[in-house]
C-alpha cells in the first residue's frame, strides 16, 4: 500500500483508454475480459438504473516509517606480512593481518587499501602510541561541537602492561589500536559530510541520494597533516546555517539557566478564551510583562500595571494579549494556548540541544552549498523562502500536508509555472474521500463541477458504476474555486507535490498550518510565481488575468529543498525553534541510538 500511494499521480489529463489506475491495482487489477460498457451504469427500460453489488471500500493509504536499523559492518582483512623469522622482533605492522576490527564495507575497503600498499603506520611506533593519535583522539573527542556522539569515535588505548606468556601482546594491542583508530577516523569522516544515518531508512517520507564521501585520500592526508586536529574539523560542515547551529549547540551547553531568563511554570494544557476564568491568568501576565517590548509597554503598561492577580479574562486583558501575539507573530486572537504559552515560556536548552543535533545531522543529507539562488521550505516553521544571490529576497507563510498526509522530505529543481491550472485530483483523494460520497450520491462530482474521463473519454459522474472497478481520472477545470487557485509551481518528483495558489486564505491566519493533502500552499503565490519566473508580480497578474490554461518553463531551473527542520537559523543567523509536527525528531533520535549501539558492539 505504501509503496502504490507514493507513485499517486496528479495528471492534468485523463489517462488512456487501457490505463490501469492505483484504483484498479488496489482492487485487483481492470477487468480486461470484460466489456468497457459494463462499468458504467445503463438507463434501463422503468427508467431506473442498475447498479453492480457495491465492492468493500478500498483505502490509500500514505508511506510508513520504519525500524530503524544500522548498517552493517563486516571485518577488516589485511593480508599477511613482515618478519616469518620465528627469532626476530614483530612489530605491530606484523600483526594487522590478525587483530580483528570491524567496519561498514566503505570504511573497511579503504582501510584494507591503505595498509596493503605497504604505506607507513599513522597512529602508532615501536614504542607506543604517537603523538599524531593523541591528536587524532581528542577532536575526535570533541564531536559533540559538530552536533555527533564522540563515543561513536572513541579509541581504547593500548595497555602498557607485558605478559610474560605472550611476547607479542603489545604489538598486537598496537596493531588493533591503529586499525581501529583509522576506522573511527574514517567513520567521523563519512558522518560528518553525509550523516551518520540513512534519511531513506527512516520513513518513505525521507527522499534522498545519499552523498558519496571520498574517503581514500583521508588516512593519507591525516598521517601527512601538520595539525591532524585541524584536519579533522576541516571536514565538517562549512555552510552558514550549519555554522549558526553550531555557534547557538556551543552558547547553549554553556548556559545553566533557560534562553530569555524568565522562569515560569504555566500548566502546559492551558486554554484560555476571552471572557473566561483561569488562575494561570496572574503567571501569563507576569510573563508578558517581563518579555515586552517598551514600545509595548508604553502601550500597554496602565493595564499590567493596575492588573491584580484576579482570574478574570476581561476584555482590557484580552486585548493586551491580542497586541502581545501580534508583536511576536501569532494569530492576535486572545486565546491564550499552546502557541501562545510557548512564546512565553519557551524552550529548555535541553529541548534546543535535542532539536539541533537533529537538525545539523539533516543539513548534511543535503547539499554543502544551496546555491546562490534557490527556494528553502521549512515544513516545522509552515515557511518558504526565496534566496537570491545567497540572501533571502522573499519569505511567506505556507499550509503543508496534515500528519495523515505529511509533505516529503527531499529536494528537487522548479521547473515550470503553470497558470489557471486544472486539478488532476489524486487518486488518494478519489479513493478515499470522494469514493464513499459518490456510492450515496453518484452527481456529486457533476454538481461541482469535476470533469471525470473514463475509457480515455469524458463522461457524466452519474454514467460511472463507483461500485465497481474503474479507470477513472477526475480533474477540477480552472476557475474561482478551484484548489490550486490561480497558479503552481512544479518541480517535478516521484511524490506529486508542488507548490500552488488556494482558495482557502483563512488557513494563513492560523498557527499550525499541517493542514494540506501534502502539497505546499503558498501566502503569496504571484510573489513567489514571480521570483522564481524572474519577472514581475504584474507580469504574473497579466497570465493569469487571461484566464487560458498555460504551463510556462522557468528562464533557468532552481534548486527547492522541501524540509524538515524544527531548529533552523533566520536570515539574520538566529536560530528559530518549531514544533516537530510529524514526530520526525524523534525518529531521528532513536536511529542515533541504535547507531551508536551497533557501534559500541563493533
Amino acid at each position: 500500500m505504501a509503496v502504490l500511494a507514493a507513485v499517486t499521480g496528479f495528471n492534468a489529463f485523463p489517462h488512456s483508454a487501457n490505463a490501469a489506475t492505483l484504483l484498479d491495482l488496489l482492487r485487483g487489477g481492470p477487468a480486461k475480459n470484460k466489456p468497457a460498457m459494463n462499468s458504467v451504469i445503463e438507463p434501463q427500460a422503468n427508467g431506473g438504473l442498475e447498479m453492480g453489488d457495491p465492492e468493500p471500500l478500498p483505502k490509500v493509504t500514505g508511506p510508513r516509517y520504519y525500524t530503524y536499523k544500522a548498517e552493517a559492518t563486516r571485518a577488516i582483512v589485511i593480508p599477511t606480512s613482515g618478519s616469518t623469522d620465528a627469532a626476530a622482533t614483530r612489530t605491530a605492522r606484523d600483526f594487522l593481518s590478525s587483530v580483528k576490527v570491524n567496519a561498514t564495507a566503505d570504511v573497511a575497503a579503504v582501510v584494507e587499501e591503505y595498509y596493503k600498499s605497504g604505506k607507513p603506520l599513522i597512529w602508532v611506533s615501536e614504542t607506543g602510541v604517537t603523538d599524531q593519535a593523541r591528536a587524532a583522539m581528542t577532536a575526535l573527542a570533541a564531536a559533540d561541537i559538530a552536533g555527533l556522539a564522540p563515543a561513536d569515535y572513541a579509541v581504547t588505548l593500548p595497555s602498557d602492561a607485558t605478559d610474560p606468556a605472550d611476547p607479542d601482546k603489545a604489538a598486537k594491542e598496537l596493531a588493533r589500536f591503529e586499525l581501529a583508530l583509522s576506522t573511527k577516523l574514517l567513520t567521523y569522516v563519512n558522518d560528518t559530510v553525509r550523516g551518520r544515518i540513512d534519511p531513506n531508512k527512516l520513513s518513505g517520507y525521507h527522499d534522498f541520494k545519499r552523498k558519496s564521501v571520498n574517503l581514500k585520500p583521508v588516512l593519507n592526508m591525516a598521517r601527512l597533516s601538520p595539525d591532524v586536529g585541524a584536519y579533522i574539523r576541516s571536514r565538517d560542515p562549512d555552510n552558514a546555517q550549519f555554522m549558526a547551529m553550531r555557534a547557538e549547540l556551543a552558547r547553549l551547553k554553556a548556559e545553566d539557566s533557560q534562553a530569555g531568563g524568565v522562569t515560569v511554570t504555566i500548566a502546559p494544557d492551558t486554554l484560555l478564551k476571552p471572557g473566561q476564568s483561569n488562575p494561570e491568568l496572574a503567571n501569563i501576565l507576569a510573563v508578558i510583562k517581563a518579555q515586552a517590548s517598551d514600545a509595548f509597554k508604553a502601550q500597554h503598561g496602565a493595564v499590567l500595571d493596575s492588573y491584580a492577580g484576579t482570574p478574570e479574562y476581561t476584555p482590557e486583558l484580552v486585548a493586551l494579549v491580542e497586541a502581545f501575539q501580534q508583536e511576536k507573530g501569532l494569530k492576535p486572537d486572545g486565546v491564550i494556548g499552546r502557541a501562545t504559552i510557548r512564546t512565553l515560556t519557551g524552550r529548555s536548552n535541553a529541548e534546543k540541544i535535542e532539536k539541533l543535533v537533529v537538525a545539523m545531522e539533516e543539513v548534511r543529507w543535503l547539499p554543502a552549498d544551496f546555491g546562490q539562488r534557490f527556494v528553502f521550505i521549512n515544513q516545522p516553521a509552515y515557511m518558504a523562502y526565496y534566496y537570491n544571490e545567497g540572501r533571502e529576497q522573499l519569505s511567506m507563510r505556507v499550509v503543508v500536508g496534515s500528519k495523515s498526509n505529511q509533505t516529503y522530505f527531499f529536494q528537487d529543481q522548479i521547473q515550470t509555472v503553470e497558470f489557471n491550472p486544472y486539478w488532476g485530483v489524486p487518486k488518494s483523494i478519489i479513493v478515499n474521500e470522494m469514493l464513499p460520497k459518490l456510492r450515496q450520491d453518484p452527481s456529486y462530482l457533476d454538481r461541482l463541477g469535476y470533469q471525470v474521463s473514463y475509457n480515455g473519454r469524458t463522461v457524466s459522474s452519474t454514467a460511472v458504476d463507483w461500485n465497481a472497478t474503474h479507470s477513472v481520472d477526475v480533474r477540477q477545470p480552472p476557475g474561482g474555486d478551484n484548489a490550486l487557485g490561480e497558479l503552481k509551481i512544479l518541480f517535478p518528483n516521484a511524490h506529486a507535490i508542488y507548490m500552488h495558489d488556494t482558495p482557502s486564505k483563512s488557513f494563513f491566519k492560523r498557527d499550525m498550518r499541517a493542514l494540506s493533502h501534502g502539497c505546499v500552499r503558498l501566502a503569496e503565490p504571484r510573489e513567489m510565481a514571480a521570483a522564481v519566473m524572474g519577472t514581475t508580480v504584474s507580469e504574473i497578474g497579466k497570465q493569469i488575468a487571461s484566464g487560458q490554461n498555460r504551463a510556462v518553463q522557468v528562464p533557468q531551473k532552481i534548486p527547492v529543498y522541501v524540509s524538515y527542520f524544527t531548529a533552523w537559523p533566520n536570515k539574520n543567523g538566529v536560530v528559530e525553534y518549531f514544533d516537530d509536527v510529524y514526530g520526525r525528531d524523534a525518529a531521528t533520535q532513536k536511529a542515533f541510538t541504535v547507531t551508536s549501539d551497533a557501534r559500541s558492539r563493533s
